[in-house]
């Protein structure tokens, strides 16, 4: 996989680093950026669940109203 490098407020790492508890900072980032994209990954599943149901509604014929 290809690498990126890029320049981080070193406060904000070292934050990341607390936080995650991880000690390099390399890694804690890479944890952070990757359970962000895991999150995001686990949101849209849930909500793909409901609009596949809203569109099974909205494709229902509709009685007509008398």
């Amino acid at each position: 996989m290809a690498k990126v490098t890029i320049g981080l407020d070193a406060e904000l790492v070292v934050e990341v680093m607390v936080l995650a508890g991880i000690g390099s900072p390399q890694d804690a980032v890479e944890a952070v950026v990757r359970d962000y994209i895991a999150r995001g990954h686990r949101t849209e599943a849930r909500t793909e669940l409901k609009d596949l149901n809203l569109r099974e509604l909205d494709a229902k014929p509709q009685e007509p109203q008398g």
